[in-house]
This record gives structure tokens, sequence and C-alpha cells, in this order.
């Protein structure tokens, strides 16, 4: 069977396509310029890639569709326009599975725990999320409807070694590792109690990996892509002073007090979203349906992610460390 990956060189189709070209599958991997995945492997030496951009090429889904794909797995869809061109174009095709990729930023504040991924009143906060779940909710409809045969994954906070990763504060700023890694004292917002949801990339591309060999489960199904377990702001920080083998020196602010005491309304913005949607994953169902065991522990993750960033240098560690 052909399968296209659209995004195949970014945080999941690094994992993805060497997963699909070792179990057969012709595949054509999809990039708007020629980078490099994060990962090397042999398949990514081997696999056909395509040069596509899809915002400023008008005849994107044309193109694709003249691939006559049995497979489309859609890593960088982030607009419901997109979406829909996509099921208009291929709803009368030999297509046989779509996968899109969705978000745990479809949900918004969390009521009821754990989270349910079929919730049909997510309520998401910002436009990405908002569009992401507009998505969702239109390819489960075509898929009751007219059988379009979708599936839906909503993967945590992608992380893994060689890009930026969610940091204790629940943003992408270096700075409050670097305050752990100096030994310093470092302050969380309200008492640290916030959750985060780190998977590691491999694991991303192991749920879609596994949708597309139990497509009969898979068909009209939404799917978390995460980690077994979920991590608080406080047990990050504790877990990063260990790293850093220095003793914990966390205190507590109050909202207000604690983004002055950042100074950064970017950084402030960025963790009032990814806190105001904590939350815990279940993957009992992803476990149950598609026989999905992650490689990686939550805790796994993040020290590959940070241990990255002491190799490339952007976090200073003393020597005597």
């Amino acid at each position: 069977m052909k399968a296209v990956v659209i995004g195949a060189s970014g945080h999941i189709g690094t994992y993805l396509v060497p997963m699909l070209v070792d179990a057969g599958y012709e595949t054509i991997a999809i990039t708007r310029k020629m980078s490099q995945p994060y990962e090397d492997a042999p398949a990514w030496h081997t696999v056909k890639r395509e040069l596509l951009d899809r915002e400023n090429d008008p005849e994107f889904i044309q193109k694709l569709k003249a691939m006559e794909p049995d497979i489309i797995v859609d890593l960088v869809n982030f607009n419901i326009a997109e979406t829909k061109k996509i099921v208009e174009a291929f709803k009368d095709s030999n297509l046989s599975h779509y996968l899109y990729c969705s978000s745990c930023w479809a949900h918004g504040k969390a009521e009821i725990l754990p989270f349910d991924p079929d919730d049909l009143q997510k309520d998401p906060l910002d436009p990405y999320g908002k569009d992401k779940f507009a998505s969702e909710l239109f390819l489960k409809e075509k898929y009751r409807q007219e059988g379009f045969p979708a599936t839906i994954i909503m993967p945590g906070q992608i992380s893994g070694p060689g890009w930026t990763i969610m940091n204790p504060w629940a943003n992408k700023f270096v700075k409050p590792f670097q305050i752990i890694a100096d030994g310093e004292e470092i302050f969380l917002p309200n008492f640290g109690q916030e959750v985060l949801h780190h998977v590691h990339g491999y694991d991303v591309a192991q749920v879609f990996f596994l949708a597309i060999q139990h497509r009969n489960q898979a068909l009209g199904e939404t799917f978390y892509a995460a980690a077994e377990q979920d991590i608080t702001l406080y047990g990050y920080t504790k877990l990063m002073y260990k790293f850093f083998g220095h003793e914990p020196k966390i205190g507590f602010m109050g909202w207000n007090e604690w983004c002055e005491y950042v100074g950064d309304e970017v950084e402030c913005s960025d963790t009032w979203f990814h806190i105001m949607r904590s939350g815990y994953i279940s993957i009992e169902k992803e476990k149950r349906l598609l026989g999905y065991q992650p490689k990686y522990s939550t805790v796994d993750t993040i020290l590959l992610a940070v241990q990255s960033y002491v190799d490339r240098g952007l976090i200073k560690v003393k020597k005597d460390q």
C-alpha cells in the first residue's frame, strides 16, 4: 500500500517514515524543503521525497491526489479549511485511511478527569486548538454520514532530543533550566500542581503506525498519543534539581506575582495556556484497541531532551557538576 506522510521530517515523521518503510509500505515523504529529520535512519536514504508547500502551492491538493495514496498521514494541518479540502478531494477516491494529527490543545479547561478523547465539547482556549477541534468534529461527522475513513490522533507535548521541550514553567524558554543548573532558587506559579504531558516523538509515531496497522479498530476513532504518566510542574522541577546535582530550592507565588517575577509577557501567556488545560490523559483506550505500549516514560523523555540541551550548549553546566 502507498502511504503519503505530509510534514514528514518533523517531530513525528522523523520516526513514522522509517516505521512505514521498514514495514513494507510504499512511502512518500512530503516536506516544504529538503530538511533533515531529527534522527537519521537507513529508511531516510531510500524513501521517496516530494517537495510541496501546502500554504503557497494552489495545486497542492491536486498534486497530492495525483499520487493516488491508499493512506494519508496529515501531520501539518492547522486549518479546518484544509481538512475540508482533503475530504472533498478524496471522498470518492480509493483512499482507505486518512490520519489527522490533532493536539491536546483541542481540550480546554479540565472538568472531569481523565480527559475523554471523544468528548464533543472540549471547549478549546485559543485559535490553534479551536481549528484542531473543528477538524475533529468535521471528520467524525463525515465518517458517520459518508464513511470517510478518518482517524484522529491527539499528541501530548511532543518532546525528545533535538527540539524544544516544555520546561518546568510550562513554556519553552531555557531560563528555568539554567536557574536550576546553577543551583539557584526557582519559583513556580500557584502550588506547582498543574500538569504537563510530555511524550517522546517516537511514541507519537507509534500511535499513528498502530492505527494504520489496526485500521478497522481505528476508523472513526480519536486516540491520544501520550506517555503512561503525566508530570506536575513541582515534580518536573524536583527532577531537574536532581538531574543537575542540586538540592531542590523551590518556592511558590500567586499568578500575578509570578508573572512579575518572570518579567516576560510572552512567557506568562505561554504558561497560562498550558496550565489552564492541565489534566490527566489516560491511554487505556489506545492500549485496548491498538495494542499501544509507550517505549519512553515521561521522565525518560524529559531527561533525554534536557541532556540534548546540555550537549548542544543551550544549558551551561559547571565543570565540577
